[in-house]
């Protein structure tokens, strides 16, 4: 992630597990997505990106095979497995719990 987009820990896995959701993709397409959904907030750098789409292979949230692009180049697109969409909802579920419980810190009036 870049300086203008650092995520907690875990989040990266998070998004990634979302963006495939929508549909098969290459990195680079993630990236893109991912950038492009939050606004150009978030931007995903090539060293952050391919070790988490490891990470969640060897957990059997997502699948790969080598397919041609739109651009007639070979690349790795990743896809969703099942395990992988119930893990997404279990993390989105998480997230949600862990993010309404900052929100209630950050508008606490400290009284």
């Amino acid at each position: 992630m870049s300086e203008r987009g650092d995520l907690l820990q875990g989040t990266l896995e998070l998004l990634v597990l979302k963006t495939l959701s929508l549909a098969p993709m290459h990195g680079w397409g993630i990236t893109q997505r991912i950038q492009q959904l939050s606004r150009d907030v978030l931007r995903v750098n090539q060293g952050s990106l391919y070790p988490a789409l490891e990470r969640l292979k060897r957990k059997g949230w997502i699948r790969s095979e080598w397919r041609m692009t739109e651009n007639a180049r070979r690349a790795r697109y990743y896809e969703l497995t099942a395990a992988g969409r119930r893990e997404l909802d279990a993390e989105r579920a998480a997230w949600e719990r862990s993010s309404r419980a900052v929100n209630w810190i950050l508008e606490s009036s400290g009284a």
